[in-house]
């Protein structure tokens, strides 16, 4: 390198040379930078650039990783690491980096929709359109919408709890779709609230080993692409049995046949869907219990039932494999139904986990559409999860807020010497309680201390947290006497924390509900304990959750992009109360 030129000079001339599509000259720069320098980042960050034009990601990917160790903070070798992981097909970790840097600068931004276009525009397109339905996208809105509304006409309203599960046929429309259409039926009073759907359906078309992700952004029908749920496909992969297999999924018909039903039935929601081939029983099952989830998720298992019988014959097989699946019999064979695989999964957990079964319809092609010497067998069946306990609801009344806020404040004002302010009546609130105290001036954080554990008198926990905030939160100077009067005060009593049981980072991060769940992370690492945590507030600031489990962790002082086996997440839910709300 030129006397005259350092470094950092060197390094400010090649990436102006960039710029300006002087690429030669730039690269020669920035090598000779390199050999002065190798550990350098900026360095190393021009090195990426250069191996990654050249269409090296994977050596693009290396240069930006040690250049991200060595200048963590930097948003623009941060954004390209993101980039080169992304064009390695590492798409978990690009959206979470790019997301988390999203929320630290808007020129992000772009590169999160980036993402998003790419990971949309590859579609595993309809294989069975005008062949198991209609290939007109207005005609087969017609003819689903009518079988759910014939469904759900003959519903019983005795029956309106949210299944879990569903089991229903992938024949064509004209011959399975009323059976399908009654399972179906059941989740649209409560369609608002299922955002994700896990679809398991036994491959026809393509031999393979063990369970398929699709390898695409987006599943389509005529009726529009549903995006691939990636969180969850990436929150199951280290399985060692399941694989990516687009060419499994092209041509197979047992998932998108229910595509049209749910995509009637529900609006938007995001989709993984997992053809199940030569697979153990119990490995689908793992697969279906790491992603059973709560009532934002609806799993379905495709099947039919006997195939290529005459009528009676059919009849007399099917009535014994239904009787079987009432019974949770997690024995079917593939004779009785071409699902069985992952109908036994779901059988051996819904046995486990105390679910109830119900019986919505049986039939066979011979009573729909076809002739009676070879028909195949359908029957549709909902599965329903016991009432849960829930800890969300604290149920004090409006009443009962108010008096905490207004002891919130008469502390904060005692602690800061501000004129007094009435003390409210406690006996609602003698019983352990743990509350947060959070102080705002305009808008603006001021003091935020809290409990996360009930460990003392609830009135006690508000007072003594309400004074902490006003003098203790070590982010800001403690709050004065004139200030006192003009500050916000909220309350939040929180629920008991429930530990989240998380194989992975993104099991974890699927699992969060976002404005529901506060969050508090705990990790042992080299000797230290990091602990912290977000109230479910923190969503109106950080809505994406890949995001805001990325701030927990900056928050505990760890890298953003940690993660590690030792991390333990609990989650809570809060009762907040404002002095907005008078």
């Amino acid at each position: 390198m030129s006397q005259t030129l350092t470094v950092d000079q060197a390094l400010e001339q090649a990436a102006a040379r960039w710029g300006s599509a002087d690429r030669a000259g730039a690269r020669q720069l920035m090598q000779q930078a390199l050999t002065a320098a190798p550990d350098h980042p900026g360095a190393l960050n021009l090195a990426g650039c250069a191996a990654f034009e050249d269409g090296n990601a994977g050596m693009a990917l290396a240069l930006f990783e040690k250049a991200a160790a060595r200048a963590p903070t930097d948003v623009a070798v941060q954004g390209n690491l993101a980039r080169a992981e992304f064009a390695v097909g590492r798409t978990e970790r690009a959206r979470r980096r790019g997301e988390y840097l999203a929320s630290l600068t808007p020129k992000a931004q772009p590169m999160c929709r980036e993402f998003e276009a790419k990971l949309a525009s590859t579609q595993r397109p309809p294989a069975i359109a005008s062949s198991f339905y209609s290939g007109d996208a207005m005609q087969l809105r017609r003819n689903v919408e009518g079988y759910l509304h014939a469904a759900s006409s003959g519903m019983p309203r005795s029956l309106l709890q949210q299944p879990k599960v569903l089991i229903a046929p992938h024949a064509g429309h004209m011959y399975s779709g009323a059976t399908a259409a009654k399972a179906y039926a059941r989740i649209l009073p409560f369609a608002q609230g299922i955002r994700r759907v896990v679809l398991l359906g036994p491959a026809h078309r393509v031999y393979f080993e063990g369970v398929a992700l699709p390898g695409s952004g987006a599943y389509a029908s005529p009726l529009g692409a549903v995006p691939i749920d990636n969180l969850a496909a990436d929150a199951i992969a280290d399985f060692p049995f399941v694989v990516t297999r687009a060419d499994a999924h092209g041509p197979e018909h047992s998932l998108e046949v229910h595509l049209p039903f749910l995509q009637c039935a529900l609006g938007a929601f995001e989709l993984l869907p997992l053809v199940v081939g030569d697979a153990a029983p119990a490995q689908v099952a793992q697969v279906i219990e790491r992603l059973w989830g709560g009532p934002e998720t609806l799993i379905v298992i495709s099947t039919d039932l006997s195939h290529f019988h005459g009528y009676d014959e059919a009849n007399q097989i099917d009535l014994a494999s239904c009787a079987q699946l009432m019974a949770l019999d997690a024995t079917l064979n593939h004779q009785q139904a071409c699902g069985a695989t992952p109908v036994n999964a779901l059988l051996e957990l819904a046995l486990r986990k105390g679910l109830r079964i119900e019986q919505i319809e049986r039939c066979n092609s011979g009573d729909t559409a076809g002739d009676r010497d070879r028909v195949v067998g359908y029957a549709s069946f909902a599965l329903y999860e016991p009432a849960r306990k829930s800890g969300a609801a604290i149920g004090f009344s409006p009443e009962q807020g108010l008096a905490l806020v207004q002891l919130a404040r008469a502390s904060l004002h005692e602690a800061t010497g501000a004129p007094k302010e009435p003390v409210p009546g406690l006996k609602s609130f003698q019983g352990n309680g743990a509350a947060f105290v959070t102080l705002t001036s305009q808008g603006q954080l001021r003091g935020c201390i809290g409990s996360l554990q009930a460990a003392r008198p609830l009135a006690d926990d508000v007072r003594a947290n309400a004074m902490a905030a006003a003098l203790q939160d070590p982010r800001f100077k403690p709050v004065t006497a004139a200030e006192a009067p003009g500050l916000q005060v909220e309350v939040s009593v929180l629920t008991a924390a429930q530990f989240l049981p998380c194989a992975n980072e993104s099991h974890a991060i699927w699992q969060l509900q976002p404005g529901i769940d506060g969050v508090i992370l705990e990790c042992e690492e080299g000797g230290r304990a990091f602990r912290s945590t977000y109230l479910p507030q923190v969503w109106e600031q950080i809505s994406q959750p890949r995001a805001f489990l990325a701030h927990l962790k900056v928050k505990a002082g760890l890298p953003f992009d940690y993660w590690s086996p030792q991390v333990r997440l609990s989650v809570y839910q809060v009762q907040k109360f404002s002095e907005s709300d008078t």
